[in-house]
């Protein structure tokens, strides 16, 4: 045998195979996947937090809250199913940036998937909360031994820990934020001001959970933090979805690093 039979080392670029096996999903239609995902989160979201929830629980007042989830209960149940069908599809929306950026850093977009699939087990956690609040907020057999006020105070109790579930999750996402934003950097396939602006976001998610579970009175700031995160995040989210739709994925897919192969 002579040498020119040997293996040799030889030096390859990272693709679409660099987690075992070729992609069978392109980065193109992955990317409109994860576009179209977009477009029906915010939609779901809209509905089911600032349409139902804020207009159903009012802060400190138990009883009103109560009053408003048991007169219109199918309203409610239709948030909650809007909440459940985000959780379904921040997984494929996980699963589809994966692949649009698994060319740019296969290792980084890996755990900016992970750290979104971990905000929704948190959502999903939430929603088991809100279910329970409906459930004392309705009444019958199961809570008849309770008198008005104690199942309006433990629907409230159910609430909070509906909330406190989701904000917790909220730090994943924000850690999924910065990551996606950093990955939009490197890629210099949009502006890197879209790359930014998904980093404040995250960061902004961060701070607010943060908050939340630090003052004692949240509310007092509550406008203010708002803002801080409501306006980085519909920017770098809307901003993001767009360029997914229309943009990503076309042409010649950003490569990682060069690396060594044993062939």
């Amino acid at each position: 045998m002579t040498t020119s039979t040997l293996p040799t080392a030889r030096t390859v670029r990272r693709t679409d195979d660099v987690d075992g096996g070729p992609a069978t999903t392109s980065r193109r239609r992955a990317a409109v996947i994860a576009g179209v995902g977009y477009v029906l989160l915010f939609a779901l979201a809209i509905f089911a937090n600032f349409a139902v929830f804020e207009t159903m629980v009012v802060p400190g007042d138990p009883a009103t809250t109560v009053a408003n989830i048991a007169a219109d209960p199918l309203l409610f149940r239709l948030a909650v199913v809007a909440f459940l069908a985000v959780f379904v599809i921040d997984v494929v929306v996980a699963w589809a940036l994966h692949l649009v950026f698994r060319p740019v850093d296969a290792d980084r977009s890996l755990l900016t998937a992970w750290s979104r699939l971990t905000y929704t087990v948190f959502l999903g956690v939430a929603l088991v909360f809100a279910m329970q609040a409906l459930a004392l907020a309705e009444g019958g057999a199961a809570v008849a031994a309770l008198d008005d006020g104690a199942r309006a105070a433990q629907a409230m109790l159910a609430l909070q820990a509906f909330d406190v579930t989701w904000l917790v999750g909220l730090v994943a996402f924000g850690l999924h934020l910065v990551l996606l934003g950093t990955l939009v950097l490197r890629a210099g396939e949009t502006s890197r001001l879209l790359g930014w602006l998904l980093v404040v976001a995250g960061v902004a998610y961060a701070v607010d959970t943060v908050a939340h579970l630090v003052l004692a009175d949240y509310e007092a700031v509550a406008g203010v933090m708002l803002a801080i995160v409501f306006v980085p995040s519909v920017l770098a989210e809307g901003w993001m979805g767009l360029w997914l739709l229309l943009r990503a994925g076309r042409g010649t897919p950003p490569t990682a690093d060069l690396e060594p192969v044993i062939a």
